[in-house]
């Protein structure tokens, strides 16, 4: 389970040689703000930690032409005037005497964590390099872009590893052109960039940034401007932009840098966890700094602090996935199922509408630092106060089982809850003070507890009073630090009729016997019964419906005919371990079988949850339940906006 940081200090050799107000924040004190933090983090320690190498010009020619390259390898012996002329024919670029060497540096780092972590020396990884890379084409420097670092290394990933499927996600506030062009016919690469845009008007000004640039020739549709399991990518490779991260001067963005976590975390169950993230901007260092901490916090596998705030999308926000959904839906059969809407916007623009470059350091940048520096802090402050548990799962059972396949690493459970608590619970329910459901629920208890008290991030328990056991840890945990519960009960379970409903506690039933919303906080669903129902379900509606209410603890509970598959079950257990910051306890009866309890315990441990097999569309039905409960929820839950068409 190995996180590898791949880095090398000459990689700050490159720096702006004269004054440009544009360039001047590409600076090689990106890499060291990036570096001291991890380093104070005790998060480098933490990592294999590994020399970049340079790439070679042959690994090079994997994308970019041979005349580029021999003229990148002439900036080495070009004076200042020379290289400031050079750099002054391309968009947003600067060339240094070290700048060859240091771009080979960071293609040779990217490739390198590709090796380590499809070699299996690593399970995932960032690669901290500059200068970034998907701006730049097969012949052209871009927007501080020299050599395509993720470009190369899906390349490589393909010809030295035999790679078929390659997922590239682009979270930088630009778009990454250069990437998009050298993969738009290239079905066996997606694409996935979401970007700043502003219909053509925020740089790199094209018109092919738009939704409906969707590939070209066999590549149509792997192309997405704004991921899909249908796709099943072998290998996810990150784009790792920061600069729409709160405070950076070229983004101009609100984003904390938690939400990097969450959306390392989301991407880290596809392709069986072999993620690859590659630094690309971000421009303020102390916001930088941070985010880049919080990407290696989730692939190490710790919990992400819980997003804090609203959770309201914005319109224009619905109006661009709505696009691109509609953009896409001719070449993805679950899109199709969903039905699309209609483009919303046109997306035209004439060069004259273009916006003046802003330049960082200006009044309307002071006047947001403080507001930056208040919500960075408080980042700090909750990091402090919640640090990361000293046990990451635990596993609480009644009855050891030899077949049960756990990591080392997870703590099998001797202990229970002081005899005198587990009594006062068992007196009110006669079905616990049976013995084997009394030491469970003593066990529960005390899992729950150190969930509660941050000694313990998330576990799994087993009972053979599972109804009774969770209305204890319902109640339990909203009298002990829970101020909202989230419990996703799967099976033949029903609501406890003395459930509060004053808002603190969200019931979400799955293989309800109709899809109904019963109140805001009481939902119910059947199962689907095919691999895309199942992930309709998940991700258009209860995983909305969890950040929507932003719980701090989530109890998941397969109950009598839950019906679901492990590997189902894994993926519904690692998707909820995001919303409540890890804080994640699964019960499930005592006499499931091991190979679930060990599935759904590693997965909780950070592994990526097994791939749920061959892709089935969603039935009719099941996908005119999710419709229907969207039309009743909606307007309560606003979360669920961003996962379908109105």
């Amino acid at each position: 389970m190995r996180t590898a940081l791949v880095y090398h200090e000459e990689m700050t050799a490159a720096r702006l040689l004269w004054e440009d107000p544009e360039c001047e924040i590409e600076r090689p004190e990106r890499l060291t703000a990036a570096l001291e933090r991890l380093q104070q983090g005790g998060l480098e320690q933490r990592c294999l930690q590994l020399a970049a190498r340079e790439a070679s010009e042959a690994e090079l020619g994997l994308v970019h032409s041979p005349e580029y390259v021999s003229l990148l390898r002439g900036t080495q012996a070009l004076g200042t005037e020379e290289l400031r002329a050079l750099s002054g024919q391309y968009d947003a670029v600067y060339f240094h005497p070290s700048t060859f060497h240091c771009a080979r540096l960071a293609a040779g780092a990217a490739l390198q964590l590709v090796d380590a972590v499809l070699t299996g020396a690593a399970h995932n990884g960032l690669a901290l390099v500059r200068p970034p890379g998907h701006h730049s084409q097969r012949a052209a420097a871009s927007g501080f872009c020299v050599f395509n670092n993720v470009a190369l290394a899906a390349k490589h990933a393909q010809q030295r590893h035999g790679l078929h499927r390659i997922l590239i996600v682009d979270w930088d506030v630009h778009h990454g052109q250069g990437t998009q062009y050298i993969f738009e016919d290239d079905p066996s690469v997606l694409y996935f960039s979401w970007h700043r845009y502003e219909h053509g008007r925020f740089w790199p000004y094209l018109r092919e940034s738009d939704a409906d640039a969707i590939g070209r020739g066999q590549g149509r549709g792997f192309t997405v401007n704004l991921p899909w399991n249908q796709f099943d990518p072998e290998l996810v490779l990150i784009s790792a932009g920061f600069d729409s991260a709160i405070g950076d001067p070229e983004g101009q963005m609100q984003a904390t840098p938690e939400c990097f976590a969450h959306l390392t975390q989301l991407l880290q169950v596809l392709a069986g966890g072999r993620v690859c993230a590659v630094l690309e901007g971000g421009y303020h260092l102390e916001s930088l700094s941070q985010s880049v901490c919080m990407v290696v916090k989730a692939l190490l596998g710790d919990p992400a602090p819980p997003l804090s705030g609203p959770m309201v999308p914005q319109h224009s926000a619905l109006e661009s996935i709505q696009s691109a959904r509609a953009a896409q839906a001719p070449h993805w059969t679950s899109l199709r199922q969903q039905g699309s809407s209609p483009i919303l916007s046109s997306s035209t623009w004439s060069p004259e509408e273009r916006p003046s470059p802003v330049s960082p350091g200006g009044p309307k940048f002071e006047a947001a630092e403080a507001q930056t520096s208040a919500v960075l802090s408080s980042l700090l402050d909750q990091l402090h106060l919640h640090p990361t548990p000293p046990v990451r799962t635990a596993v609480a059972l009644t009855a050891l089982d030899a077949a049960l396949v756990l990591p080392p690493e997870v703590l099998l459970q001797e202990g229970s809850a002081p005899q005198e608590e587990t009594q006062a619970w068992a007196r009110l329910y006669k079905a616990l003070a049976q013995d084997t459901a009394f030491i469970a629920l003593g066990k529960v208890l005390h899992l729950l507890n150190g969930i509660l008290d941050g000694q313990v991030s998330s576990g799994i328990a087993t009972t053979p009073a599972i109804a009774v056991t969770l209305e204890v840890a319902i109640s339990h945990g909203l009298s002990h630090r829970a101020q909202r519960v989230l419990c996703v009960a799967v099976g033949q379970l029903d609501r406890p009729p003395d459930l509060t409903s004053d808002g603190r506690t969200l019931w979400l039933s799955i293989r309800g016997k109709e899809a109904a919303a019963l109140s805001t906080f009481h939902v119910s669903v059947p199962l689907p019964g095919t691999t895309g129902g199942f992930l309709s379900c998940i991700l258009a509606l209860v995983l909305p419906l969890a950040y929507g209410f932003q719980p701090d603890l989530v109890l998941v509970v397969l109950g009598p005919a839950h019906g679901l598959q492990d590997p189902q079950a894994a993926l519904l257990a690692a998707l909820l371990w995001g919303p409540a910051g890890g804080r994640v306890l699964v019960l499930v009866e005592q006499e499931s079988p091991s190979q679930l309890v060990g599935v759904v315990g590693r997965v909780l441990h950070g592994e990526a949850p097994p791939i749920l097999g061959p892709f089935s569309m969603a039935s009719p039905e099941d996908l005119q339940a999710l419709i229907h409960l969207r039309g009743q929820l909606e307007a309560q839950w606003k979360m669920l906006q961003v996962a379908a068409p109105s």
